[in-house]
């Protein structure tokens, strides 16, 4: 799936899969973030959510992420900023702080 040899699908545990899954439904959170964190690519990421999700979740999803601005940072306006919730972990390059 990934280009990158240094993370290939079979290297990403379930954790990570439901993490990237659960990135990729946020709004504010940029598919760069995701590429940083777990250096999976935009088309990477789509193609995980397709291979994970079912398919009208993925159909859903999709729609949803469609021309949103708010996932990738170049499209962002200045007005948005690196919105994170309280619950939201703390995420260090590949690290994942524990609450």
């Amino acid at each position: 799936m990934p280009d990158n040899p240094a993370q290939p699908a079979a290297a990403l545990s379930p954790e990570d899969i439901d993490r990237i899954i659960e990135m990729g439904w946020e709004d504010r959170t940029p598919f760069e973030a995701i590429e940083t964190q777990f250096g999976l690519a935009e088309k990477d990421v789509i193609a995980l959510m397709r291979r994970e999700m079912k398919a009208s979740s993925f159909r859903m999803w999709r729609a949803r992420m469609s021309g949103r601005a708010t996932k990738h940072r170049a499209l962002r306006s200045d007005d948005v900023d690196g919105f994170k919730s309280n619950q939201q972990r703390s995420i260090t390059h590949n690290k994942i702080s524990k609450r």
